[in-house]
């Protein structure tokens, strides 16, 4: 009589390490799929087993691991050496896996926004601006660290309203940073065109990133406490007269506007200064009222798969992984027409054979200020869209447009202004950090202190606030360390 053996309901992937979501003590993990679908499944010892769904789309996921993969590119700078393990010794220590694509600069916690949707807590009530000392300290980090920094965001709470704005804009420009953003709600865009016109002198090389949550009242009321679609066309009308490049960021609730990414998508690209859209789906991090883990929650794959459900121009394939840290970025590029049919937009992976877009030879952002990529760049597109090319006539510099975010200037004959990007932007949490995924991390932030350079999904998690901070020491102090030096 036969005895079989049991089985497994799953198929076991990889082991890893996490986060206990309570505690936030490191756990032993795997990822395994199921039913379609790849879990995170990690077990505390005290608060035992916890499953968290990380991708609803198999294929895509094994693209993102085995496919799309690249040398890790470091920072020219470590800031700290490994004590007691990653994600503790933020940052960045010799153990992160890739340099800060993206540098934030964050310049101040005050806001003119109250949202219930706030990673960084930040509101009316929270008075402190970043002295312009702290402010050179921090921009000199991102510098040591990145020598010339692909991309600075400036952040906050709301960076419009610091009373040294554009001195700390200025202070910025003297630095050989090759992209300057300014992350805003564009409260004050809207009530000036003055204030916009201003913007638009720091130019080229300079873009808005506009928070856009959709074109309905209630997902504005629920993100950000109040209706704000008229202000934000108001900010759009003042953006276009200036002709300012600007990127509308959307952050993503289920069942609130995620049945909305079409729409959005189409009402972007009736602007000629929109170059394209970033979806941020919603995570547990900061102020997060109301947000249900269960019914809210947006995977990478979910929001891939309703960019090629609502948007008729992409495909599939049209929306790869970002090669530097695939797991929390993908990214679809076009082009739009020229004159009267600007909005008429076509994806560049259509044209481009896949091998050519893992042949970058940088893991980092095209920009100005590199003419011999331009160069490479300009000939590669007029191959592309010839009647007689293979894999091997098109440049590698196409692997660096399609490689990394946000940005691709322009080139003589295919300005800036005909690129269009959609972007997905996912960040870890304490429900879905694990250490591989983590430690790829391109999105850093300078630490106040002007003297460390942290992944973004950490210091949400653990340095931001004084509490978050106490408890990271808390559970240092249970840890042994053992000093290395970077």
């Amino acid at each position: 009589m036969s005895n079989p053996r049991r089985e497994r309901p799953y198929l076991f992937y990889n082991a890893t390490r996490a986060l206990c979501s309570t505690c936030l003590q490191t756990v032993d993990a795997k990822e395994v799929i199921e039913d379609g679908k790849v879990i995170l499944q990690k077990r505390c010892l005290e608060h035992g087993l916890e499953r968290v769904l990380l991708s609803d789309d198999v294929e895509y996921f094994r693209l993102c691991r085995e496919v799309f993969l690249k040398p890790p590119e470091q920072p020219a700078h470590y800031n700290t050496g490994i004590r007691y393990g990653c994600p503790y010794d933020c940052g960045i220590c010799p153990d992160h896996e890739q340099h800060g694509c993206v540098s934030l600069l964050e310049i101040t916690d005050h806001c003119n926004l109250e949202c219930p949707t706030c990673f960084a807590q930040s509101g009316p009530h929270r008075q402190t601006h970043r002295s312009m000392d702290q402010i050179e300290s921090m921009l000199d980090c991102i510098v040591r660290n990145e020598t010339e920094p692909d991309v600075v965001q400036v952040s906050g709470g709301e960076p419009t309203v610091h009373p040294q704005f554009f001195e700390i804009l200025d202070a910025c420009r003297r630095r050989p940073i090759r992209h300057l953003m300014v992350n805003t709600n564009g409260v004050k865009i809207a009530a000036s065109k003055p204030f916009a016109q201003r913007l638009a002198s720091y130019a080229p090389g300079f873009e808005i990133y506009l928070q856009f949550d959709g074109l309905r009242a209630p997902e504005s009321v629920a993100l950000r406490g109040k209706e704000l679609f008229d202000t934000k066309k108001r900010a759009l009308e003042n953006l276009e007269e200036v002709g300012l490049s600007t990127t509308l960021v959307v952050t993503l609730m289920r069942g609130l506007n995620d049945d909305q990414i079409g729409e959005i998508i189409a009402f972007a690209k009736s602007y000629r200064c929109i170059r394209g859209v970033t979806f941020q789906p919603v995570y547990d991090e900061g102020r997060n009222t109301p947000f249900d883990l269960e019914k809210n929650r947006l995977t990478l794959s979910e929001v891939r798969r309703r960019i090629y459900e609502q948007a008729p121009e992409f495909l599939p394939e049209d929306i790869i992984p970002v090669p530097c840290h695939s797991d929390s970025l993908a990214m679809a590029y076009a082009v739009r027409g020229e004159g009267e049919n600007y909005q008429d937009i076509a994806p560049l992976t259509r044209f481009v054979p896949p091998e050519v877009l893992l042949q970058g030879p940088e893991n980092t952002i095209l920009y100005e200020g590199k003419p011999e990529l331009l160069k490479q760049l300009q000939d590669a597109l007029f191959n592309t869209f010839s009647t007689a090319h293979g894999p091997e006539s098109a440049s590698t510099a196409l692997g660096n447009l399609l490689c990394c975010l946000p940005r691709v200037e322009a080139v003589p004959d295919l300005s800036y202004d005909r690129v269009f990007r959609v972007v997905i932007m996912q960040f870890l949490d304490r429900h879905s950090m694990d250490l591989r995924s983590v430690r790829k991390s391109c999105v850093h932030i300078a630490s106040p202190d002007g003297k460390r350079m942290i992944p973004f999904d950490t210091f949400n998690l653990f340095y931001r606030e004084p509490e978050q901070r106490a408890r990271l020491e808390e559970i240092r102090r249970g840890k042994p360390s053992l000093p290395i030096a970077p």
